[in-house]
Parts: C-alpha cells; sequence; structure tokens
C-alpha cells in the first residue's frame, strides 16, 4: 500500500546543512598532519553567548528559576527591554503589545507568513536571499516571486522593480544588511520601499537579524518607517546567540492577535532560558561590540587579499558577516568549486545556488564570522591556492 505524504515537505533543502555534512564527514578524514577544516560555509559566531548573559542565566538556574512556558509572546521584561532597544538604537516609539518573542528568527517567519498572507498569495523578495524565505512560502502554499537584481542595486530590490510588476504582490520580503551577500539598503531606500508597500497594499516583511553587523552604513528599521510592516529580529547573530533559539517580531497592530493564537498553537513559546539570556545581552554592549570590531577586522582582511587570490568581484561587504564572491570567470560551476575548495585546502564554503536558483552557480559564500587567526589562515590558504 502506497501512502499519501504531503506537497509541503517537497521543498528544496537548505544546502548549507548539506556542505556542514561535507565538512563533517571531510574532517573526520583528515589526519594528524593535514590541516584542519575552516569553515566559512555557515552564519554561526565563533564565540557563544556573551559573558554577562550566560552568568545571569547560570545565576537564575543555581537559585532554583523555575523554568516552564512563558506567555506565547514572551517573559513581560524581555518584551519591555525590546522596546527600550528600538528607543536607544533606532529612536523609535514601540508599543511592547507589537513585541511578539520567538522561536528565533526561524520560528518568526511562518508565523509572519501565516498571519499576512494565504495559500496562493505572491510574495516578492530580491535574489539572492535567505533560502528558508522561499522554501516556508512554498510549503505553505504561497507563491514566492523573485526579482533579480545585482551589482548595480547592491542585490537589494528598488521600487522600480516593484512597480514593473504585474500583478502586484500582497508582499515584499526585504533583508538588511542581508545573507549572502552583506549588503544594507540606506536608510532611504528602506524608507521608500516601506511607504510603497504601505500606500499600494503590500504587506513588507523586513528581516533584520543581522542589525548591529553593520560597519560603515548606518542602520536602519522598518518600524520606523511604516506602521503596517513587520519586522523580524534574532539575538543569533549579533548577540551571537545561536542555540539558545530567541527571535523577535514587530508586529502591526492588526496582526498581533492572528500572530498571537498562531503562536499559541504552533509553539506555546520560545525556550525560558532563552529569553532570560536574551534579556541579560542587552547589558553586554562591550562585549558585542568588541565582537563586531573582530569581524571587520576579518572583513577588511579578506576584502584585501580575496582579489589577489583571484576573486576580483566582491558584494559590497557593509554588514553581517558574509563576502558574496563572483566566479563566472572561472569556468567551474559553484557547487563543484565549492567541493574542491573544501577537498584541496580544507575550506568550506557555501555555493551560490543555495541563494539563487538561477545565477547561483556563479558565486559563491564566504562566512567570516569565525576566529580571527582562522580567518586569517584560509586567507592565506586561498592565496597559495
Amino acid at each position: 500500500m502506497v501512502l499519501k505524504t504531503g506537497r509541503g515537505g517537497d521543498i528544496p533543502p537548505f544546502r548549507v546543512m548539506d556542505v556542514i555534512a561535507a565538512a563533517n564527514a571531510h574532517a573526520a578524514r583528515l589526519g594528524p598532519r593535514d590541516p584542519r577544516v575552516i569553515r566559512m560555509e555557515v552564519g554561526q559566531p565563533a564565540l557563544g553567548a556573551p559573558q554577562g548573559a550566560v552568568e545571569a542565566a547560570a545565576a537564575a538556574l543555581r537559585a532554583g528559576h523555575a523554568l516552564g512556558y512563558t506567555e506565547a509572546f514572551g517573559l513581560p521584561n524581555l518584551r519591555h527591554r525590546i522596546v527600550r532597544h528600538y528607543a536607544d538604537w533606532y529612536g523609535a516609539t514601540v508599543d511592547t503589545a507589537r513585541i511578539a518573542v520567538t522561536t528565533g528568527a526561524s520560528g518568526a517567519f511562518p508565523l509572519a507568513f501565516l498571519s499576512a498572507f494565504d495559500p496562493g498569495d505572491r510574495v516578492a523578495l530580491a535574489a539572492p536571499y535567505y533560502p528558508p524565505y522561499v522554501n516556508i512560502l512554498t510549503a505553505l502554499g504561497m507563491q514566492p516571486v523573485i526579482l533579480e537584481t545585482g551589482a548595480e542595486t547592491r542585490f537589494q530590490p528598488t521600487v522600480a522593480m516593484l512597480e514593473a510588476l504585474d500583478p502586484r504582490p500582497q508582499g515584499l520580503i526585504v533583508a538588511s544588511p542581508c545573507n549572502p551577500a552583506g549588503t544594507m539598503l540606506h536608510r532611504e531606500e528602506l524608507a521608500a520601499l516601506a511607504r510603497w508597500c504601505h500606500d499600494n497594499g503590500v504587506r513588507l516583511v523586513s528581516d533584520e537579524i543581522y542589525h548591529g553587523l553593520h560597519y560603515e552604513s548606518p542602520i536602519a528599521t522598518a518600524a520606523a518607517f511604516s506602521p503596517s510592516a513587520i519586522v523580524i529580529n534574532s539575538f543569533s547573530k549579533y548577540f551571537s546567540m545561536t542555540g539558545w533559539r530567541v527571535g523577535w517580531m514587530v508586529l502591526p497592530e492588526d496582526l498581533c492577535r492572528p500572530a498571537e493564537r498562531l503562536a499559541q498553537n504552533l509553539a506555546i513559546s520560545a525556550p525560558h532560558i532563552g529569553q532570560l539570556t536574551a534579556a541579560a545581552a542587552f547589558d553586554c554592549t562591550a562585549e558585542l561590540e568588541a565582537r563586531r570590531a573582530g569581524y571587520k577586522r576579518s572583513r577588511d582582511l579578506l576584502l584585501e587579499a580575496l582579489p589577489r587570490a583571484g576573486f576580483t568581484r566582491l558584494s559590497a561587504a557593509e554588514g553581517a558577516f558574509y563576502l558574496y564572491a563572483d566566479i563566472s570567470e572561472r569556468g567551474e560551476p559553484s557547487p563543484d568549486f565549492c567541493a574542491r575548495m573544501l577537498a584541496e585546502i580544507s575550506i568550506a564554503s557555501t555555493p551560490g545556488i543555495d541563494f539563487d536558483a538561477r545565477h547561483g552557480q556563479d558565486f559563491v559564500r564566504f562566512s567570516y564570522c569565525g576566529g580571527e587567526a582562522e580567518i586569517a589562515e584560509a586567507a592565506e590558504r586561498l592565496l597559495r591556492w
């Protein structure tokens, strides 16, 4: 007997996870005299949660803090602290009732998409993109509409691209700084997109999980420009808390109750211990800023070394901790190129096909959130290679 399987699972894999598995297998085969694998394939900070936050979590556990379910939208003190964060960083006033703490940004995307869109709705986004955007939309029966971009727009969407769509989409996803290109929507560009979406009945979803990891260009939040936008953020990147699984959303008022009902049923709440740690992480500014300075040093080193190693066309590295390298002149598809790089010099990187089905064979993403010594060693290997 053949049983039915749901179409929701018929989506592409998140290929970076396959690269992680391949890098692990390669590392297991290496001998004691072989160079270790340098991990430039995944956006996981080398250092964990800031020490001050870990100590606060440990103190809560030693004091016998009872861990259990929280409200679906999170601990009140964490939500209040997030509100203060918007005032401190952006000068923006946000009502605590609009803050939803989620199980990482990964848990926020389904809540956002299900509360804002219906099956069949069209949601636009620029290529290259974070793969789960497309894969989650597809699993939920929604239709991704890919906007073709290039270095001339810093791989970011424009109002002109949206004006050219017929019919207009029900939603738009933007990311600044973006994964994989590390480029940003500057303040006036984000404001223009937010205004256009609000005026044209298009729900804007702004992925801001790399905020804090910006270098020369200042950041801006869509929450400052549109009352109808959904803003998604996370403690995984700037705060280095990937494994604690805590993110948040700033919701428009009309989606607060729908998203809360979904959160109650899909996740109950984000991990209690993660929320305690996240609240304390806001007070670890000096530690986190030191880490950002380290990322910048690694970025600057790679921007100098990679062109000398033959990677002459790189994305504008304005934020996050990624460089997107055009390898089209090398005449080798990115999956083969990345596999050969891993086999020959033990550097793991992610082929661009994970981020762009049409043009990704011509690009490779390098992550530089590892230790500074590791990134320097990677530059030396690439130069010799």
